[in-house]
């Protein structure tokens, strides 16, 4: 079988623990000349996350990055969050979108309200500084639809997990969703029915590493090189060679996000 070539990960977290040890060594043959691997988008998910990206951005031609506050970091957020968003955004020119955002209402005492104030200023931030966002939704479809149907933001609903139904109704209103070693799970029944029935021009590719690799490495840790496995998958279940679904996705994740490869 062949290699599959020319990936992008338009999602990743290499900032993360797990990476410690090699990070820089694996970033370094993964998007070095040759390798399957075009380039990679890492999501920020606070202050110092958003510092890491910066810096490997200026590292690394092909890792770009975003800027953002994650629902789940709101109590350490600073005094003055949209400031802080200013003033990253001038610090590179490689910046693509403003990430990762959204809604988390999986653990118990989540504040409704500061949630949907912080998403509707990154919303409102994005808009004015022409950029699309990375969005994040987990057991907040109903408020997170209100906010997307009012705002039809420029952007990926990353970690697509919702129904064919709700996937419709996203791709209607502009939006790009992303798929990663989900897809593969055996149980992923709804998933994979999302991805169906998804145009071949709305969906990225992604592995939210270090988390959710991809059959056979499923509880291992994730890496960018992994997405050829869930185009295996996705493969399947499009009827259409795994190669050609990558080059989709990566021409997607260009178009979505303006960057070089």
């Amino acid at each position: 079988m062949d290699e599959v070539r020319g990936i992008i990960d338009s999602h990743s977290h290499y900032d993360s623990t797990p990476f410690d040890t090699d990070r820089d060594e694996l970033l370094t043959r993964m998007l070095a000349e040759g390798s399957p691997v075009a380039a990679v988008i890492h999501a920020a998910t606070d202050v110092d996350s958003m510092q890491f990206g910066i810096g490997y951005a200026a590292r690394f031609p092909r890792f770009y990055t975003s800027v953002g506050f994650h629902p789940e970091l709101t109590a350490p957020l600073p005094k003055e969050p949209r400031a802080v968003l200013a003033k990253m955004l001038s610090r590179s020119d490689k910046i693509c979108a403003v990430g990762e955002i959204g809604l988390d209402y999986h653990y118990e005492g989540y504040d409704r309200e500061l949630q949907i104030g912080l998403l509707r200023m990154q919303l409102e931030f994005a808009r004015e500084h022409s950029l699309p966002v990375i969005l994040h939704c987990r057991d907040a479809t109903l408020d997170f639809m209100e906010l997307m149907r009012e705002y039809k933001p420029k952007g990926v609903v990353h970690c697509f997990s919702g129904s064919a139904e709700t996937a419709g109704e996203l791709v209607s209103l502009g939006l790009y969703l992303g798929f990663g070693g989900v897809l593969t799970f055996k149980n992923a029944r709804r998933v994979k029915a999302a991805f169906a029935q998804v145009p071949e021009d709305r969906f990225l590719f992604e592995t939210d590493c270090p988390y959710l690799a991809p059959e056979p490495f499923r509880g291992q840790r994730c890496d960018s090189f992994m997405i050829e496995n869930t185009a295996l998958c996705a493969a399947e279940i499009k009827g259409i060679p795994a190669g050609e679904l990558v080059s989709k996705a990566a021409e997607n994740t260009v178009r979505l996000f303006g960057i070089g490869v």
